[in-house]
């Protein structure tokens, strides 16, 4: 598993809603969500990070 890096993110607070609203939706955390959305997009646009192999 990689790992994962902390940084701050500016939202406008109505999107941040409606992504709380919807990560509540599927069981998720807001930051699963917004990581979830993040990849789906990624692969939408075939720019998925490259697997690595393991050992």
């Amino acid at each position: 598993m990689s790992k994962k890096k902390a940084f701050a993110l500016r939202i406008n607070e109505d999107m941040l809603n409606m992504i709380e609203k919807w990560a509540a939706d599927e069981f998720r955390s807001t930051n699963g969500q917004i990581e979830w959305m993040l990849q789906q997009s990624l692969k939408d646009a075939k720019r998925e990070p490259k697997k690595k192999q393991e050992e």
